[in-house]
């Protein structure tokens, strides 16, 4: 059984920039990633949050330390790039996490619009996948939009 440092990556999008919606929208993603991928707060080396620039209302990571566990996890909010036509009010994130997993077992969580951004990776929820055409903010050239 061998260690490796694996990432873990998620996006979610929320409907407004207010504090209750990022930390609703934070709180499901994290909820999704570790109902999904097994690990815990020891195993973790660090968690990068991006934001795109339409969302400052409230740091990711603030919502995050509060996790039971997560309060010495390291952890750093940033902001995504702007590329014009790109996704809006989205949130990002990527979890360092060690474990003894195959790459191949790690499950990354794509929800809401934000299930357009990989779709090749996305939770299919309601069986259905996001449209993104209706999409806010997403080009239908740019496949992948992370």
């Amino acid at each position: 059984m061998e260690w490796k440092v694996r990432g873990i990556r998620g996006a979610i999008t929320v409907n407004e920039n207010s504090k209750k919606a990022i930390a609703e929208a934070v709180t499901e993603l994290l909820d999704d990633i570790e109902a999904h991928n097994s690990f815990n707060s020891e195993d973790i080396s660090y968690v990068f949050f991006t934001t795109t620039p339409d969302l400052d209302a409230v740091f990711p990571a603030a919502i995050a330390r509060s996790r039971p566990g997560w309060d010495r996890v390291p952890l750093l909010d940033l902001q995504q790039m702007a590329v014009p036509g790109s996704l809006t009010f989205c949130i990002r994130v990527l979890i360092q996490v060690n474990t003894t997993a195959p790459q191949s077992a790690i499950v990354h969580s794509y929800l809401r619009k934000a299930q357009y951004l990989r779709p090749d990776l996305s939770t299919v929820i309601s069986n259905q996948r996001c449209d993104p055409a209706s999409t806010t903010g997403a080009s239908s050239s740019t496949p992948y939009n992370q």
